[in-house]
């Protein structure tokens, strides 16, 4: 199967990652840095949780498919939820949450070990402001039981991160970088449990973080896709497009050195190896 003109970044979760499209979420503003560099696709579903993922993998990541090379996995504030009325629909115990997030890698990785797959944790939970959210706009009664609080979502946070540790993949704990910020629940917490644009641009900041410690997926150092309208000349176009084209089947081809080159002899993308560039 030829390879993609550009590389492929696949957002995939639950409403934390399908709302980074609207205005001011990190989704979108992704998008905007990699602008003829990179395909950011997103194929996130409001309310999953892992288990309703795992019947997604074999759509969205099919084998003998062209693989992308960058998967971010936010999966979590659903997993979290508490097994009561309001919550039991979503909750998923934390042993089968962490054999889930596994599943999910392994399913990813199968199709190219070299694919970057990114863990995002579940953000902390702001507990008042989610009641009063649920309360206001579902109708929940006053002496409801909470279905999600902050206490409960750290427990998964952790185990995304040991799940991320033990399947040697890069992991952006927001549970813990939003607490780090005094007034978190204000300023990152939409409605308790979605994100501002204060929350979505942490976790820009800190996605962009992971992908510049990986020189070929920096956004200053991806070539664009065609030439710029200032190197074409109008009596003469075609040299353009030629120099460009020699120019991307060079990176293409330093690329896949590069990616045999990272894959180690455990089979494992090992990203302290020295850079391409």
């Amino acid at each position: 199967m030829a390879k993609l003109l550009r590389p492929q970044f696949v957002l995939f979760g639950d409403s934390i990652t399908q709302q980074s499209f609207e205005d001011g979420g990190w989704g979108a503003a992704l998008t905007a840095l990699y602008a003829r560099q990179a395909d950011v696709i997103l194929r996130a579903y409001s309310g999953y949780n892992t288990s309703w993922a795992l019947f997604l993998l074999d759509k969205i990541f099919p084998k003998l498919s062209s693989p992308p090379d960058v998967v971010t996995v936010c999966f979590g504030a659903n997993d979290a939820a508490l097994p009561v009325p309001d919550g039991e629909k979503f909750h998923v115990p934390v042993p089968q949450y962490k054999a889930n997030l596994h599943q999910i890698v392994s399913h990813i990785k199968s199709n190219s070990e070299t694919t970057v797959v990114v863990l995002i944790t579940p953000p902390p939970v702001g507990d008042e402001a989610w009641i009063d959210f649920c309360r206001a706009n579902y109708g929940k009664q006053p002496e409801a039981l909470p279905d999600r609080t902050n206490e409960v979502t750290k427990l998964y946070a952790q185990a995304c991160k040991e799940v991320a540790k033990e399947a040697d993949v890069p992991v952006i704990d927001l549970w813990s970088v939003f607490q780090q910020t005094q007034n978190w629940r204000q300023a990152y917490l939409s409605d308790g449990l979605h994100l501002t644009a204060g929350g979505n641009r942490i976790v820009f900041d800190e996605l962009v973080n992971v992908l510049n410690g990986i020189s070929f997926l920096r956004a200053d150092q991806l070539p664009m896709d065609f030439p710029s309208f200032v190197d074409i000349d109008p009596k003469n176009p075609g040299v353009a497009f030629q120099t460009w084209k020699n120019n991307a089947n060079l990176v293409r081809f330093l690329k896949k050195r590069f990616d045999s080159f990272c894959v180690n002899q455990n089979g494992l993308y090992d990203s302290s190896l020295p850079t391409m560039y």
